[in-house]
């Protein structure tokens, strides 16, 4: 939501700057999200004098130009070169001195400097329209009047301001404040001082009776005014009401629907206009649409309605989705002469189910569906009459309908002083707190010694209860205003162990300290990236065609990110994320921790002798293998990986359960999610891998003060053979000395019999309790070469 400081001034007399005010807004929970200045002409004439030619003489060099000398205010005239026919001795002018950056009407800007135009000094320029922005003319200088002040801004002497329009991070509770008054109230109440009331004694009433209205879903809107005006003009709106609408980025239509869309931004309460002459029988019904009935809305996309849908309606058809959506037959064109004018509080709940049903989304329906003011729909209607009436032309042709049967209530409940006391956290004075409730528009009646009750208006849909009435406190007091305690109270923890926030931040630590990067997506994604369409939690209703099912895994959302950053010329990435897939599994919703990471592009920075350092598998198995030391997990096995996600790769089980996979994605996947390869991915089963850790216990041992030995085999092998079951049969073997083995050299060739490779393993030996000796070593090693002969057919070379 956007907000006009300049506008805001027009319900508070603001005295502090825009940036100071940026923060109290983010302050009492408006969070200003950023801030821009906003001007009706580029650049806002900045840096542009009011000038006066004291002389103009021939150029000695060029028939179409003029030496002229300037008074701009300072002690010196300015020399200037001016090829305008228009310029002359004593006209007032816009000039731009030397440094002044000029923003012509179309192309870049461009900056003044002192410069010679053909052999004579320039220092400065004389501005014509186009050459500021100001306008498309190329004809000559601007002339001013004669009674503009030389030396003075040229901004002062147009009267232009620059304004600033704050984006407001609008959270979805506070539909009060989704408005220039609501953010006004706010102001009002953090600088204890009232709000400006609305001026409407300019309004003109009528006694006639024009269209007749008639609402038949009083449920659905328990209040329903509106006005005819006549006599109007429809035009493009004033240049003051079009800067008022650009500056919160709304587009000037015509000036009957720019005085619409002026009272929402303004008051918060959505109006429409209907063409009167397209009204049939002069009737305005408000009904429920029938099953099944067709109506064409403003996009020109014709609709089938819903019995549960609330329209608009003449005696034949239905003019507009009540609080969502004009239709295309009645609005107001430029042919338009006579309207009527709706002012109304519909149900919330029926705006919002509508607006989702037909998949329509308006800045009505947004603030009707979150909640408006049911007391304002007549003030708005009187102030939108006032400005109809000087933007065009109209006049007032009945009085005021007001359907109204059901006042709806303030909320009232009461409150104590202690209890608003003890959930801050601090003594807040009592005439404080009341002081702030007050201003707030929260009536206070029934006042004891301990507390008071509470009117609380209707517009101020989240306060409903005494603890919504504590946070308007607080947040107005200021969270800042509340002194942490130097006392700190704690609890001994008695949550499950391991705790997962400690595993998952130790192995975040260790990816981070390796150059890894975390990511966080969206659980909402498309169908196209789904493993098992039969398993997938599809959404009823989908914000987009892109976001309409849960993910199942996190495969497809490290491989948009590092899309994403390839797109932007960041092809080099270590990404790592912790997430939830989603699966239906037998009617039940199974929801599973899952943790993964990725890497693309080159290990590291391009260099002169390094340019083919890409990533490989090994580059992903790496860190697997490093977290799964880290967190001493024990009785891996490792089989070749059998699925959908990658080209080539490994499964980490323990038991029959995958702990990890990893490899290298499939070129069909890199090209769903449009990405250049290859990448590397790895994703772990968290849930599993907590559960697996479960049972580690934190074990002190001294490190070994005997050597270790290291002895080598080179083994022929069958092609089938993995190394796995090298390392198997190894540590079957010998299970107290061998601490580690590994392979150092792989050999495939025309120098060895078809179907055979050469594997070259290196096997670490160590005593904890003495030195080893040769023929302990060697005792060992036979062993192993007779087992890999006899289980794998293996022979040393």
């Amino acid at each position: 939501m956007r907000i006009s400081y300049n506008w805001l001034k027009n319900f508070i007399d603001i005295d502090k700057t825009p940036d100071e005010l940026s923060l109290i807004l983010t302050d009492i929970g408006l969070e200003v999200e950023s801030l821009e200045v906003e001007q009706s002409i580029p650049g806002g004439l900045a840096g542009l004098v009011v000038g006066e030619v004291i002389t103009c003489e021939q150029h000695p060099n060029a028939d179409k130009l003029k030496i002229t000398t300037v008074n701009v205010g300072q002690p010196e005239l300015l020399n200037i070169v001016c090829g305008a026919p228009n310029v002359r001795v004593g006209l007032k002018v816009i000039v731009a001195q030397v440094g002044t950056t000029c923003h012509p009407t179309t192309g870049e800007p461009f900056k003044i400097t002192k410069s010679k135009i053909r052999g004579e000094a320039s220092e400065g320029m004389l501005c014509g329209e186009d050459e500021i922005g100001l306008g498309t003319s190329h004809a000559g200088i601007v002339e001013l009047s004669a009674d503009a002040e030389v030396g003075s801004l040229v901004k002062s002497y147009f009267n232009m301001e620059d304004d600033y329009a704050y984006e407001i991070g609008l959270t979805p509770n506070r539909a009060d404040a989704a408005s220039h008054l609501g953010v006004a109230r706010d102001l009002a109440a953090y600088f204890r001082t009232e709000i400006k009331p609305l001026n409407l004694s300019d309004y003109k009433a009528s006694t006639n009776k024009d269209t007749s209205v008639r609402v038949d879903s009083i449920d659905d809107a328990p209040r329903y005014s509106g006005i005819n005006i006549k006599n109007i003009k429809v035009a493009e709106s004033p240049e003051w009401l079009r800067n008022k609408l650009a500056a919160i980025g709304v587009r000037s239509i015509n000036n009957i629907v720019d005085v619409t869309n002026y009272i929402l931004h303004d008051l918060g309460q959505p109006l429409h206009a209907f063409d009167q002459d397209k009204i049939s029988g002069n009737q305005v019904i408000v009904r429920k649409a029938k099953e099944g009935e067709l109506f064409t809305t403003l996009d020109g996309v014709e609709r089938k309605l819903s019995s549960e849908d609330l329209v608009i309606a003449d005696a034949e058809k239905p003019m507009c989705i009540a609080g969502v959506f004009g239709g295309e037959h009645s609005g107001v064109t430029e042919g338009t002469t006579s309207i009527f004018l709706e002012s109304a509080y519909f149900n919330p709940v029926s705006v919002r189910k509508t607006s989702k049903r037909h998949t329509l989304k308006t800045d009505s329906s947004f603030r009707f569906e979150r909640g408006t003011n049911p007391d304002i729909t007549v003030e708005a209607l009187k102030k939108a009459a006032i400005l109809i009436a000087e933007v065009a032309g109209g006049e007032v042709s009945s009085e005021i309908v007001d359907l109204y049967p059901n006042p709806i209530a303030p909320f009232e409940f009461p409150i104590t002083y202690a209890n608003i006391q003890r959930v801050i956290g601090k003594d807040i004075p009592a005439g404080t707190i009341k002081e702030i409730i007050i201003s707030l528009g929260i009536e206070i009646k029934n006042e004891t010694n301990e507390g008071f009750d509470v009117l609380v208006p209707p517009y101020k849909v989240d306060v409903t209860r005494e603890i919504d009435v504590v946070e308007e406190v607080l947040r107005i007091y200021g969270y800042n205003n509340i002194e942490l305690k130097t006392q700190i109270k704690a609890s001994l923890n008695t949550s499950e162990k391991p705790d997962r926030e400690v595993v998952l931040n130790q192995i975040a630590d260790l990816l981070i300290s390796n150059g890894y990067r975390e990511i966080l997506s969206n659980s909402l994604t498309k169908d196209e990236y789904l493993e098992n369409p039969e398993t997938a939690v599809k959404l009823l209703n989908p914000l987009s065609s892109d976001l309409d099912v849960m993910r199942q895994n996190l495969l497809f959302s490290a491989l948009v990110a590092i899309g994403y950053n390839q797109k932007r010329r960041s092809a080099d990435l270590k990404v790592f994320e912790y997430g939830r897939s989603y699966n239906l599994v037998d009617e039940n919703y199974v929801e599973k921790q899952l943790f993964s990471l990725a890497i693309a592009g080159r290990k590291e920075s391009e260099q002169w002798n390094n340019s083919n350092n890409v990533v490989s598998f090994f580059d992903i198995k790496a860190p697997v293998d490093a977290i799964i030391k880290r967190l001493k997990v024990e009785g891996i096995r490792i089989e070749e990986y059998q699925g959908t996600y990658f080209d080539y790769g490994l499964s980490y089980k323990k038991g029959e359960k995958v702990l990890v996979s990893l490899g290298a994605v499939s070129k069909k996947n890199l090209k769903k999610a449009d990405v250049d390869g290859p990448v590397f991915f790895a994703q772990f089963d968290f849930d599993l891998l907590v559960k697996v850790i479960k049972k580690n216990k934190i074990t002190y041992k001294e490190v070994s003060k005997f050597p270790s030995v290291r002895r080598d085999l080179a083994l022929l092998l069958d092609e089938s053979v993995s190394f796995e079951q090298l390392r198997l049969i190894a540590n079957k073997t010998e299970r107290k000395l061998l601490k580690e083995v590994q392979i150092f050299d792989v050999y495939k060739g025309d120098k060895l019999p078809a179907g055979k490779k050469s594997y070259a393993l290196s096997f670490i030996l160590q005593d904890e309790e003495k030195t080893l000796t040769d023929k302990q070593i060697d005792t060992i090693i036979q062993k192993l070469i007779i087992n890999f002969e006899k289980e794998v057919g293996a022979t040393v070379r």
